[in-house]
């Protein structure tokens, strides 16, 4: 099993470089100078409803939408979109934990913390919310709903403070546009919850979002920014390195080149490891104390999606999918660590095709790399259909951290060796140390 791999090991590749990560302002777990930070006047529930009603879209469910085809005539060329501040796309919402009864039974957990799934749901609905700030069409009649729909690309290194949250307090999600392409717009997002009467971070996020048509058939564009102040100048030339590096990084994934020269190293030690020296039982994989293979832990859930769990498009949000890859990959880490670990990392989640409201949605996550009593996870989201086809969806990467050190995981083919690597990576850069 391991002769490709023991062949891949004496390939000479170039040294893949990977840059030192490009951190964000401290500013945007506060705020951006100037704008307003006092209580939202907005709830997320009332965020939900403006959106649907900016749109234009019907309300209740119908399993064909209206259409919008009359809309795509009033879609902006780039020269009629003036440009914009960061403070203008500015916005905060509120989830009125302490008095909602309602709210607080959604979003419990057993210990009486708030489920961070239902926080990610939160988190990519108020993105687009940022959004419909950020965009202003001068032209547009006053009786035209926004030609525009707003899709989740990808969520890049969601981290989360040390802070214990409590379902019985307010918690606050603000946010602004950071940097904007032609038609793409990357919005910066945070939680904070109310703690002895003051607004404690709890996390803070990275969205690319894409501006298409009306019908979603094409890309539509975007309010180009002009920064108001030296701060969001910094923040701009911030957001077009943090683009480079996403298209370093994609470049360089384990999926489309071979791995670098220590990662070749690695991967030598560990078939190393994991082979007896007799060489009569070089076809014999033997496992090394304190470790585990790859292949034995995984976590798999298949469930039918439902209306309820639809965008304003028809098609499934993609804050229930973050919610579903959290959750089941939090219900694999707990397994493997044998006691609850905590959530210190979303570095990567990808969105690769749309989810019909209607699919069965199958998701695996697998450990994919551990270090001391770090937990790396992959979770892999896939749409079945009843004649047994199956296309990948959506991926997603997360941290854990264990109160002691974990098993070693250690992969027994070369496609887990790549993913493997794929994780050791994602680590890494979790953890800024690549």
């Amino acid at each position: 099993m391991f002769r490709t791999l023991q062949l891949c090991s004496r390939i000479l590749v170039r040294k893949q470089s990977m840059p030192i990560p490009v951190q964000l302002s401290a500013n945007f777990v506060t705020a951006l100078k100037g704008v307003d930070v006092s209580d939202p006047k907005y709830t997320m529930d009332q965020v939900r409803s403006e959106i649907i009603q900016h749109l234009g879209l019907e309300r209740g469910y119908h399993p064909i939408p209206k259409s919008r085809e009359h809309l795509l005539k009033y879609t902006p060329k780039p020269e009629d979109l003036p440009a914009r501040a960061m403070q203008d796309s500015f916005t905060s919402a509120l989830l009125p934990l302490s008095t909602d009864l309602r709210l607080q039974d959604n979003y419990v957990s057993h210990l009486g913390n708030v489920r961070m799934g239902r926080l990610m749901e939160d988190l990519d609905a108020f993105a687009v919310w940022v959004c419909h700030q950020h965009i202003k069409v001068p032209n547009l009649p006053a009786n035209v709903d926004l030609p525009y729909t707003f899709v989740t690309i990808l969520v890049d290194k969601i981290t989360f403070s040390n802070l214990t949250t409590d379902v019985k307090e307010d918690i606050r999600i603000s946010g602004h546009v950071s940097w904007v392409g032609r038609s793409s717009m990357e919005i910066v997002v945070w939680l904070e919850q109310k703690y002895q009467g003051v607004y404690k971070k709890i996390t803070r996020a990275l969205f690319l979002m894409a501006a298409r048509n009306a019908t979603n058939t094409g890309a539509a564009p975007v309010n180009p920014i002009t920064p108001a102040t030296e701060e969001e100048k910094q923040i701009l030339s911030g957001g077009e390195a943090r683009k480079k590096r996403r298209q370093l990084i994609q470049a360089q994934s384990i999926f489309k080149v071979e791995p670098n020269d220590f990662e070749q190293s690695l991967m030598y030690d560990i078939y190393k490891r994991t082979t007896h020296t007799n060489t009569m039982e070089l076809n014999k994989r033997w496992l090394p104390s304190n470790a585990r293979w790859m292949s034995e832990w995984s976590t798999v859930t298949t469930i039918p999606s439902f209306p309820d769990n639809r965008n304003a498009h028809n098609t499934v949000f993609g804050g229930f999918l973050m919610r579903l890859a959290l959750e089941n990959s939090w219900t694999a880490a707990y397994l493997y660590c044998g006691t609850r670990p905590k959530l210190t990392h979303i570095c990567d989640i990808s969105f690769e095709k749309p989810v019909p409201v209607t699919s069965f949605i199958k998701l695996t996550s697998y450990i994919v790399y551990t270090e001391m009593n770090y937990v790396q996870i992959m979770t892999v989201a896939d749409v079945l259909d009843t004649s047994g086809g199956q296309v990948t969806t959506n991926l997603f990467y997360s941290t854990y951290k264990a109160n002691d050190s974990v098993h070693a995981i250690l992969p027994r083919s070369y496609h887990e060796t790549m993913w493997y690597i794929q994780g050791r990576r994602k680590f890494k850069y979790a953890l800024g140390l690549e």
